[in-house]
């Protein structure tokens, strides 16, 4: 199996807001207000108003489910699901949890998206299978999509 290069977003992120403890983890949901990305014929910014709802299993395994809208630099709005598994070392998630940084690769953080458009230019992004590599910074994400070929 091959994979091509789609574009990077450098998402950026709030404080989360912790829900807490709901019987099957402790819920976070992490509120997205900006970013930008850029690819291969692809660039433009990440909207306000989406959220990663993370959910940290009681295994140490964070379940991300993010929503949010991206809009390409000739103004076309593309919805973003992003459907993901974070873990490694408990030192490296909890100082990831408590916002710190920590060293890229030393924890796996892969996605697995989907994208909606009505825009002709941009049809692939709604028949083509995606995946995700992500790297979480103290103030934002930044994730490598990669078409399935």
């Amino acid at each position: 199996m091959e994979t091509t290069f789609v574009f990077k977003a450098n998402i950026q992120v709030a404080n989360p807001i912790e829900v807490g403890d709901v019987g099957t983890g402790i819920r976070r949901v992490i509120p997205i207000i900006g970013g930008t990305f850029e690819g291969n014929g692809i660039k433009g910014k990440v909207l306000s108003g989406g959220a990663d709802y993370q959910m940290i299993r009681y295994d140490g395994v964070t379940e991300a489910l993010a929503h949010y809208v991206i809009e390409t630099d000739d103004g076309v709005p593309i919805y973003v699901i992003n459907k993901g598994y974070r873990h490694g070392p408990k030192e490296i998630i909890d100082k990831i949890i408590r916002g710190e940084q920590v060293p890229d690769g030393s924890y796996y953080f892969k996605t697995t998206p989907s994208f909606e458009t009505s825009s002709e230019k941009y049809s692939y992004l709604n028949r083509m299978i995606f995946i995700g590599e992500g790297i979480r910074r103290p103030n934002d994400v930044q994730i490598s999509f990669y078409q399935v070929d």
